[in-house]
């Protein structure tokens, strides 16, 4: 080893970062690179989000449609086939949505609603905050009960 072939690190040692507006021996005193006049120019300046230039922006020229219902009302789905995989398999024959939650099949503070998606052959009593006719049916077909929270 020769001490004429010692050398940092790779990344150990940083270049210098170009510091604009620092006299003219810097190369890039006088206007610091920012051209001459203008906003753009100035201290402080900074464009508003969606600026084109002047040109009509985006977001204007595209038109508003639909509209967002303040009364609706969402439901973590639930399906037939979900409630026979868990009478067969946990065993369980009275279906609430805390009893779902703990599952995994829907999140806590959600109102859960009920399909008609599958089928159901086990007896059990389900109580959920909405249900489809189809749903409502099968499960009284299949000498279940139906609560509605």
């Amino acid at each position: 080893m020769d001490l004429s072939t010692l050398k940092p690190a790779n990344g150990a040692v940083k270049k210098e970062k170009k510091r604009p507006g620092r006299g003219q021996g810097s190369g890039k005193g006088g206007t610091a690179t920012r051209g001459h006049k203008g906003a753009k120019s100035r201290s402080g300046y900074s464009k508003k989000k969606g600026f084109e230039g002047g040109q009509m922006p985006l977001q204007r020229t595209s038109p508003k449609f639909g509209f967002k219902n303040i009364n609706r009302v969402e439901y973590n789905v639930v399906n037939l086939a979900d409630l026979q995989i868990l009478a067969e398999k946990a065993g369980i024959t009275v279906i609430s949505p805390e009893i779902l939650v703990e599952q995994g099949l829907t999140t806590r503070n959600k109102k859960v609603k009920v399909l008609g998606n599958g089928t159901l052959s086990a007896k059990v009593e389900v109580k959920a905050h909405a249900f489809s006719e189809t749903a409502k049916k099968a499960i009284t077909d299949a000498q279940g009960t139906v609560t509605i929270l």
